[in-house]
């Protein structure tokens, strides 16, 4: 029986490929947004196309969608949430990179990891603050980001953040005292506030990491996501996926 259910399984897969394959007109929809070093607009614009995003997932993205011979558009939009809700809805729509977590696993159909996201609270160079648990941050103003899953992550620990729009706004509240803690990921907030100006600081408490993914739309079919996961796969086993890190730092 567990042989048939094998057999069955993959003969939907392989149909399935044939069926997308053979529709020229089949095109995966992607969306992303601005999350330096893993995705970004060349000139730091709230909305890009094609070729004017780059980053390290967006450099994998592309040669995954490549080898897999998938045609796909790629288009980088603001906010947060307004991506994360098309994604949620529309059919063949896809986002990347996104924190898989367990509030979100029954909600998309996964490609990845990608690469991995650390969750860190971090203060100005010259902050005496000590953290022994996350518990112990509710003494202090925090900041995040708005619709992100750290965010979430925080209120479900009865901690509530201040969250802004745009993650970078924190790295500029944190240097101008206005928080005393940003809640971001590593190495993305810390490329953050390079950008804006702002270094030198420290982690005060890592509390949690998460890998960062492709994700699908529930109704995209299953074997362009099964195609696309091998591509990915393979590309890690040969030890490419490095050299898309080493392009940005």
């Amino acid at each position: 029986m567990f042989k048939i259910k094998i057999s069955l399984m993959l003969m939907a897969l392989f149909f399935g490929s044939i069926t997308w394959a053979a529709d020229q007109n089949y095109k995966v929809h992607l969306l992303t947004e601005n999350f330096p070093p893993y995705n970004m607009e060349r000139n730091g614009k709230n909305f890009g196309k094609d070729e004017n995003i780059e980053g390290i997932a967006t450099d994998i993205v592309r040669e995954m969608f490549r080898r897999a011979d998938i045609d796909y558009t790629l288009t980088l939009r603001f906010p947060w949430e307004r991506v994360y809700q098309q994604v949620l809805t529309k059919p063949d729509f896809g986002v990347f990179v996104m924190s898989r977590s367990a509030e979100r696993e029954d909600l998309f159909k996964w490609v990845g990891p990608i690469g991995p996201d650390d969750w860190v609270l971090l203060a100005r160079n010259d902050s005496t603050i000590t953290l022994q648990t996350l518990e112990d941050a509710r003494l202090y103003k925090i900041g995040s980001y708005k619709g992100d899953v750290i965010t979430e992550y925080l209120e479900n620990h009865a901690i509530e953040p201040t969250s802004a729009l745009r993650d970078q706004e924190n790295a500029l509240k944190l240097d101008r005292g206005q928080i005393d803690l940003w809640a971001t990921g590593d190495p993305a907030g810390r490329y953050l506030a390079a950008q804006e100006g702002v270094r030198n600081l420290k982690t005060i408490l890592r509390f949690n990491r998460a890998d960062l993914y492709l994700a699908f739309n529930k109704e995209t079919d299953d074997a362009v996501v099964a195609q696309l996961q091998q591509t990915l796969d393979a590309m890690r086993a040969q030890g490419e996926i490095e050299q898309y890190f080493n392009k940005y730092f």
